[in-house]
C-alpha cells in the first residue's frame, strides 16, 4: 500500500547516510526550507540532467535559504563519483533499503519498457522552516526541474 502525503503534512523524518558515510537527519534542517527529490540511479541521462539543474541553480537556492538532498538506493560510493564527476555541491543520501523513499511514497510500482517492475518514482518534496510539506511534485521534468522548484519556492 502506497503512502500518500499531502501539503500541509507533517515531513516524515528520516535519519540516511551520505557520501561521505556522515548520518544526516531531516531534524538537522530545522528552521531551513528544504528540496527533498528522490531519483532513481546515479549517472543516469535523466538522473543527470536533474541533478546538474539543482548544480547550476544552486547559488539561486542558496540565496532564497533552501537546502537540496538527494536521495536514490545508491550506495555512498556511487554518490561519491556522482558528485566528484558533476561537481554536485549538494548531499546525496543512500536509501538502499528504500525505507524513505517508501515513507514518502516515491517507491512503487512503475512501468518500464512495458514490463511493471517496482523503483524509485521521481518525486520532489519542498520541506517548510517548521518540517511540513509546502509543495510536492509528482511529475518531474528532469530537464526544467529545478527551475520548477525555484519558480513555486519564490511562490511560498
Amino acid at each position: 500500500m502506497a503512502i500518500e502525503l499531502n501539503i500541509g503534512d507533517k515531513a516524515p523524518a528520516f535519519s540516511l547516510k551520505e557520501a561521505t558515510g556522515k548520518t544526516v537527519k531531516l531534524a538537522d534542517f530545522k528552521g531551513k526550507k528544504v528540496v527533498l527529490y528522490f531519483y532513481p540511479k546515479d549517472n543516469t541521462p535523466g538522473c543527470t540532467k536533474e541533478a546538474c539543474g539543482f548544480r547550476d541553480d544552486f547559488s539561486e537556492l542558496k540565496n532564497r535559504g533552501v537546502e537540496v538532498l538527494g536521495v536514490s538506493p545508491d550506495g555512498q560510493a556511487s554518490h561519491q563519483k556522482f558528485i566528484e564527476k558533476y561537481s554536485l555541491p549538494f548531499t546525496l543520501l543512500s536509501d538502499p533499503d528504500h525505507t524513505v523513499l517508501e515513507k514518502y511514497g516515491a517507491w512503487g510500482e512503475k512501468n518500464m519498457y512495458g514490463k511493471k517492475v517496482q523503483g524509485v518514482l521521481r518525486s520532489t518534496f519542498i520541506i517548510d522552516e517548521q518540517g511540513r510539506i509546502a509543495h510536492i511534485f509528482r511529475k518531474v521534468k528532469t530537464d526544467t526541474h529545478s527551475a520548477d522548484v525555484l519558480k513555486v519556492i519564490d511562490g511560498l
